[in-house]
């Protein structure tokens, strides 16, 4: 188990400030550049969409974005447990919930939050805005209004409509019962069910477990005044009442005893631990009360070894997450044109998700997770971040919406509607996670060198707080308290361990250790002294040889160039010794290797098959089979050029190494990326496009990702340092707090 992330009030405020307010913004996806576009984007070629769709309204999903667009909408009377703060204090939550959409589904959503606790005012609201989205979900509307705004609007509006506090959650807790019930030997229509919390959430979960097949006559619900039984007046509506037991049960702990299953979306401390202790043989409980459940997997395990434990946290195992449903249906459902999403369309997901966390995981998600995942009790719900789900959900939630009538287009072709939905699959968020896990896995004491640097500062409580590791930070602790406190965080300080070349026992043997290795290089005693001592990117190399941390993060103060050679002063990190800077740009769900990018200047072939392998080593480090492509102004011998003969000769030095991973060239960009301009070269070794570009110098690797990183907005990590004895990762001097962060994670992932 993981720690759980520790985020500061700072930290928050300062994710939704920067680099803009917000979460998101709106990108046209149609050229604007000159003055025949706008008139095909405006008037009067407007026009022309404008007729076809009031002519035949099935269009709007041909011309316009509806058939990607979800509203997600609230008035924020039941914000994240946070209760009724208004409508306006719930939209950072509305565009994260939009975010969600677009980052794991390809789903277009915009927030919506209307001011108003009326229903019908609501209703009416989003009955007029109907038009524009193809789905509406709801979200964080306060019971029993939900259950009204939806119902009605369900009956009243011809596109899905969904309020994912009820249903995601009853989706997600249906899948995970199914595989804990496989691995416990029972069946969903003989169980015991008991459900603690009669909200929107517990009411929707045991009606979806309902039409699953569980029997009324099984199912005991209960909320803070008791079991819901049949003739209770107290505290009743008519959504609990369809619920209301024949029994003469009167309290949670008395519907527990001898139950098979509990669900819980109460709240913390609800079950005891002798509670769990009356229930029958192999228990199933599912404890997704947040932040807290109603009891841990550990006071569970203490009574019951035998229970089979889901909670709604990351930092256990089993954990129901609405993210693993509500974009996967509403893709199935956009994509089929549905006029709803019904029981039938809810249950195929579930049933997906749970046959999904039965079948091998990849080795991908394993490594995103840090550990080895595979079918059992610890694992019977897939995670939020399995590639598979984006591609083995929506076809599954399509089909069922096909068979029940409610498509408007249907699919014909299922298997290649699959294949369409692989590629809006985005790698660079599973990588990303993938480090991050195996960070926290590895909990290294990270060395950042520049503690005079509030961005650097800033980082180091990041890692720590973030769990994964212990941050040491080279500065005077007075310089570093009060850059903390600047920056809002003055309370880290105690967090932190700050080392200075005056509060070390260790610099006397730095010292003579840093003698030894230039005293035939024209250095001094003095020399050596005021390296070892004052400069702090030497001194913080010194700690990272002598093992006095795991790993070192520099850079963000000086030019790269610059600390590289105070860097060898203490290791071999030239290109002599085969160091090799490797950039690895992120943009539009894309991920490509540039190198090098720091350290030779103008290699020869030989050095450039070395970049190559290098490069290669760091692709496999992040989840990437490496697809190798030598670079020019030229393909395959045209046009002929002294400067691009090196890149046609690089591969021929591969090919004597007889290196394991495909590799091809020279070619230009075009060629190594674009399939189509590949497609002119039958003969090429790439299978696919390639992922790690060798550049035939470091100007034109400088060039090509200041120009995408400025001009494409890519995402820049690196140049990530390769080749060295220990782990040293340079950032650059425009780094920002989350740049070096994720430079100090590659370097705890021993990535380089």
């Amino acid at each position: 188990m993981s720690s759980k992330t520790r985020v500061t009030p700072e930290e928050a405020l300062a994710y939704h400030l920067e680099p803009k307010p917000g979460k998101y913004e709106i990108v046209a996806t149609t050229p604007m550049a000159t003055q025949r576009d706008l008139s095909l984007a405006y008037s009067p070629g407007v026009a022309v969409p404008v007729q076809a769709i009031a002519d035949n309204p099935e269009t709007a999903y041909d011309y316009t974005v509806k058939g990607n667009m979800v509203a997600v909408i609230s008035n924020g009377t039941a914000i994240l447990g946070m209760g009724n703060l208004g409508a306006l204090a719930s939209k950072p939550v509305m565009e994260g919930k939009a975010v969600l959409f677009k980052r794991f589904a390809d789903v277009n959503a915009i927030d919506i939050e209307l001011d108003s606790e009326d229903p019908d005012e609501i209703i009416k609201a989003v009955a007029m805005m109907g038009p524009t989205f193809g789905g509406i979900n709801l979200e964080d509307i306060k019971a029993p209004e939900c259950f009204i705004i939806e119902q009605r609007l369900k009956e009243i509006m011809d596109i899905p409509v969904f309020h994912d506090d009820q249903h995601g959650t009853a989706v997600i807790c249906a899948a995970g019962l199914i595989n804990a019930l496989e691995l416990s030997g029972k069946k969903i229509g003989d169980v015991r069910i008991v459900l603690n919390g009669a909200g929107a959430a517990g009411i929707a979960c045991l009606e979806l477990l309902k039409s699953m097949g569980a029997k009324h006559d099984n199912c005991i619900m209960c909320d803070t005044k008791g079991v819901i039984y049949q003739g209770r007046t107290e505290g009743m509506n008519q959504w609990k009442s369809a619920h209301a037991a024949n029994t003469d049960l009167r309290t949670l702990e008395q519907a527990m005893d001898g139950a098979d299953v509990f669900l819980g979306v109460s709240a913390k401390g609800a079950v005891t631990p002798e509670m769990v202790t009356s229930m029958a043989e192999n228990p199933v409980i599912f404890a997704m009360a947040n932040p807290d459940p109603e009891i841990t997997p550990e006071e569970a395990h203490a009574v019951r070894p035998d229970a089979i434990v889901a909670t709604g946290r990351s930092d256990y195992p089993n954990q129901v997450n609405n993210v693993l449903g509500f974009p996967y249906l509403f893709r199935g459902a956009l994509d089929i044109h549905a006029r709803a999403i019904n029981d039938e369309m809810k249950i195929a997901c579930a049933n997906a998700l749970a046959k999904l966390a039965r079948e091998d995981v990849p080795d991908e998600v394993a490594m995103a997770y840090g550990r080895k995942l595979s079918f059992g009790r610890d694992y019977i719900i897939p995670t939020p971040f399995d590639p598979r789900l984006i591609y083995v959900i929506p076809p599954a939630v399509a089909k069922a919406g096909m068979d029940t009538g409610v498509a408007r287009r249907p699919i014909i072709d299922l298997h290649a509607y699959e294949l369409s939905l692989k590629s809006r699959m985005d790698p660079t968020a599973s990588i990303l996670q993938g480090i991050h896990a195996r960070a926290r896995q590895a909990q290294a004491r990270m060395i950042f060198a520049e503690g005079d640097d509030p961005r650097v500062l800033r980082a180091a409580v990041a890692y720590q707080r973030a769990g994964l590791g212990k941050a040491i930070v080279v500065g005077r602790e007075a310089d570093v308290r009060e850059k903390l406190e600047t920056a809002g965080l003055g309370e880290a300080v105690r967090e932190l361990e700050v080392v200075n070349a005056a509060n070390t026992r260790h610099l006397e043997t730095y010292r003579e250790f840093l003698y030894k290795r230039l005293q035939r290089n024209g250095h001094d005693r003095a020399d050596i002294h005021r390296l070892a001592a004052r400069d702090r990117h030497v001194f913080a190399s010194l700690m990272l040889a002598h093992g006095h941390g795991d790993g070192l993060v520099t850079g963000a103060t000086r030019k790269s160039a610059h600390v590289l050679s105070l860097i060898n002063h203490v290791f071999d990190a030239k290109a002599t010794d085969g160091a090799v800077g490797v950039t690895a740009l992120l943009h539009k769900g894309k991920i490509v290797l540039i190198a090098d990018t720091l350290v030779h200047e103008w290699p020869e072939p030989e050095d450039l098959a070395t970049i190559a392998t290098k490069a290669a080593g760091v692709a496999r480090n992040l989840g990437l089979e490496p697809r190798v492509a030598f670079v020019s102004f030229s393909t395959f011998g045209y046009p002929v050029s002294e400067r691009a003969t090196k890149m046609h000769l690089a591969p021929k030095v591969l090919d004597q190494r007889g290196v394991d991973f495909e590799y091809e060239g020279e070619m230009t960009v075009d060629v190594a990326l674009n399939p189509d301009a590949a497609a002119h070269y039958p003969f090429s070794r790439l299978t696919g496009p390639a992922n790690i570009l060798v550049v035939p110098a470091r100007h034109s690797a400088s060039i090509s990702v200041k120009l995408m990183q400025e001009m494409a907005g890519a995402t820049v990590i690196g140049p990530i340092l390769t080749g060295l004895k220990r782990p040293v990762q340079i950032c650059s001097t425009a780094s920002t707090v989350n740049d070096i962060l994720n430079m100090a994670v590659l370097a705890a992932c021993k990535v380089g």
